[in-house]
C-alpha cells in the first residue's frame, strides 16, 4: 500500500476522531442540560471524558491487538502534549494568558502532576498488572471524591443549563446519537491502529515511539479544539479544567480499565525513556507555572512550546542514532 495513502488515512482518522468527539461533546452537554449537570461536572468529567475517548478506543484496540507499547505510548505522548503543546496553544489564543486563581484549580494542579507521573512509577517493573490497574482507578475515584466533597466546587451553572428546558424526547435522541458516535469512534480508532503499524514498519521505528510521536499527538486534537475555543471566550478555568481532567482520566481511568481487562507487559522500556523524562519535567514545570502568580503568561507558553519541541528533537535524534 502506498505510504501517502496511509498518511491520508491516518490524518483523516485523527480529524474524524476530533470531529466525532466535538459532536459527542455537544450531545453530552444536551444530556447535561436535561439532567441539570453543573459547570464543574461538565468541564472536568463530561468534557474531559469526551476528549479522552479517542485515547480510550486507541488504547483498547492496541491492547486487544497485542501491541500494548502503542497504547502506553499514546497515553504518555498525549499527556506530554497536553501539558506543553496544547496548553501553550491555549495561552497563545488567550487575551492575557491563562488565569489560575481558583483554589480548585490550584489544588487540582498538584494532583494532576502526581497522576501524570504515577503510571511511570507503576511500570518500573516493565508491566501494568491488575493491581496497578486498581491503584490507578482508586486514584481516579479518590480525586472524584475530593471534588464532590465540597458543594461549592460545582454549584456554578454551565451555560445556564438549569434554565434551558430539554424535552425527554430530545434527551433520548441525544442518548442514541451518543451510542452511534461511540461506535464510529471505535471504527476510527481501528484506522489509527492500522496506520500506526504501517508507520512503525515503514519508518523502522518501534510501536512505542509511533504511539508517543504520532498517535499521541494526533489524539490531542479534541483537547486542542476545546482549549482554543475556551481561551478565545476568556473561559480560562475551563481550559485548565478540561486539560487536567483529560490527563487524569487518561492516566488513571483509561489505563486502569485496560489493565483490569487485560494486564500487559512491556518487554523493552528503552523507547519510553526520553518521553518519561520529559513528562516528569513537564509535570513539575506546569505545576510551578500555575502556582507562580496563579497565571500562565504568553512568555511561559513559549517556554512550554520550547519544551515540547526539545522533546521531539531529542527523541528524533536518539531514534536516528
Amino acid at each position: 500500500m502506498a505510504w501517502y495513502f496511509v498518511v491520508f488515512i491516518f490524518l483523516f482518522s485523527c480529524v474524524l476522531l476530533a470531529w466525532l468527539s466535538s459532536r459527542l461533546i455537544k450531545c453530552l452537554i444536551q444530556i447535561g442540560r436535561y439532567l441539570k449537570w453543573r459547570e464543574f461536572v461538565v468541564t472536568f468529567f463530561v468534557m474531559a471524558l469526551a476528549t479522552s475517548l479517542p485515547n480510550f478506543f486507541v488504547v483498547f484496540s492496541s491492547i486487544m491487538h497485542g501491541i500494548p507499547e502503542l497504547a502506553l505510548g499514546d497515553i504518555i505522548g498525549g499527556n506530554l502534549a497536553d501539558l506543553t503543546l496544547v496548553l501553550a496553544i491555549a495561552v497563545f489564543f488567550s487575551k492575557k494568558g491563562i488565569m489560575a486563581n481558583s483554589e480548585t484549580v490550584q489544588k487540582s494542579a498538584v494532583f494532576t502532576s502526581a497522576i501524570a507521573v504515577l503510571p511511570l512509577l507503576l511500570m518500573a517493573d516493565a508491566k501494568i498488572s491488575r493491581l496497578d490497574g486498581l491503584i490507578l482507578i482508586f486514584s481516579f475515584f479518590l480525586y472524584s471524591w475530593w471534588i464532590f466533597s465540597e458543594k461549592s466546587r460545582f454549584t456554578k451553572i454551565y451555560n445556564n443549563i438549569v434554565e434551558n428546558h430539554i424535552s425527554f424526547k430530545s434527551f433520548l435522541k441525544n442518548v442514541a446519537k451518543t451510542i452511534v458516535l461511540i461506535i464510529l469512534l471505535l471504527v476510527a480508532s481501528q484506522a489509527v491502529i492500522f496506520s500506526a503499524q504501517f508507520f512503525s514498519s515503514r519508518l523502522g521505528i518501534s510501536l512505542a515511539l509511533t504511539g508517543i510521536l504520532i498517535v499521541g499527538l494526533g489524539n490531542v486534537f479534541p483537547e486542542t479544539y476545546f482549549s482554543i475555543v475556551s481561551a478565545r471566550r476568556k473561559e480560562n478555568w475551563l481550559v485548565l479544567g478540561e486539560l487536567m481532567g483529560s490527563i487524569i482520566i487518561c492516566a488513571t481511568l483509561v489505563l486502569g480499565i485496560m489493565a483490569l481487562v487485560s494486564p500487559f507487559q512491556i518487554n523493552d522500556l528503552t523507547p519510553f525513556f526520553t518521553a518519561r523524562v520529559f513528562l516528569i519535567i513537564a509535570a513539575v514545570l506546569t505545576l510551578i507555572l500555575i502556582k507562580t502568580d496563579r497565571k500562565i503568561t504568553k512568555k511561559e507558553g513559549l517556554f512550554l512550546l520550547f519544551i515540547y519541541i526539545m522533546f521531539l528533537l531529542v527523541e528524533i535524534f536518539i531514534s536516528s542514532s
